[in-house]
């Protein structure tokens, strides 16, 4: 009988040392959130017109954020001067593509699925939300799920060189 004691309590130390290595996982991955793993992407993946993410109130980057208006000197990021070229401004949590034409279209990098804002990729000629895979036009329509609402939309104004965006 002490024999069946002894494995029984081989077990229940198996068991619990299976449930705190299971639940250290998960401790770990909600202390830095799931996009910490989802985060890296191999240069595959992402589009080669993407510029870095230059969020702030930075003179030398060429953003400034003030309240509900965002301001892009274009002579400062000239990605964005080109048809397709786009950027996160990720402390006003806005994308900003160049639609052509001069035009910009301005949305919330906030995604509507998962509340994901700064994981994006621009794909052909769509957002995709690194999250979930949530895929919106540059006008901010759902173009593929999980997500069912479309994302915020933001006024532009092209004066010059400096593009502002209205929240």
């Amino acid at each position: 009988m002490k024999q069946l004691t002894n494995t029984k309590a081989g077990k229940l130390t198996q068991d619990r040392r299976e449930f705190l290595l299971k639940t250290g996982s998960l401790s770990v991955m909600s202390l830095f959130g799931m996009s910490f793993f989802t985060a890296c992407s191999s240069s595959e993946d992402m589009d080669p017109s993407s510029p870095d993410d230059s969020g702030g109130d930075d003179s030398g980057n060429g953003i400034e954020v003030s309240g509900g208006t965002v301001t892009i000197d274009l002579s400062k990021q000239s990605g964005l001067k080109t048809n397709g070229g786009w950027l996160l401004v990720s402390e006003a949590r806005v994308l900003v593509v160049n639609i052509g034409n001069d035009m910009f279209s301005a949305l919330t990098s906030v995604c509507t699925h998962s509340n994901c804002a700064d994981n994006w990729k621009f794909q052909s000629s769509q957002f995709v939300c690194g999250c979930h895979g949530s895929r919106f036009t540059t006008d901010g329509s759902v173009a593929n799920g999980p997500a069912s609402s479309p994302l915020t939309s933001y006024s532009t104004m092209l004066q010059d060189d400096i593009l502002t965006i209205m929240k």
